[in-house]
């Protein structure tokens, strides 16, 4: 028997296989990929699979979030930023643009 499996789009996923993927034992990096390329229908779905609870202990222990995704987060989780792994320990080396 399988274990049960979210219905999502590929899109966030272009680098990975998703049948090989173990949704719950990578729970974070799935919800990281989703808040940052899913579609909404996506988030919807991870908040459906995973509990509202969960998405938002995995969210913020997340170590890269856009900073839309971010903004978004903090929106709908009802936190701020300095909540965040991501915004407490920025990359030291940050991307060369700003968009």
């Amino acid at each position: 028997m399988t274990a049960p499996r979210p219905n999502l789009s590929s899109i966030a996923f272009w680098d990975v296989d998703m049948q090989k993927l173990n949704y719950n034992d990578n729970a974070r990096f799935v919800i990281e990929k989703i808040m940052n390329y899913g579609l909404w229908a996506d988030i919807l779905e991870i908040l459906r699979f995973y509990g509202h609870e969960r998405v938002k202990a995995e969210v913020v222990q997340a170590r890269y979030l856009k900073k839309k995704t971010l903004s978004f987060c903090c929106a709908i989780f009802d936190l701020t930023p300095d909540q965040f792994r991501c915004y407490t320990q920025q990359q030291s080396n940050p991307t060369p643009w700003n968009y």
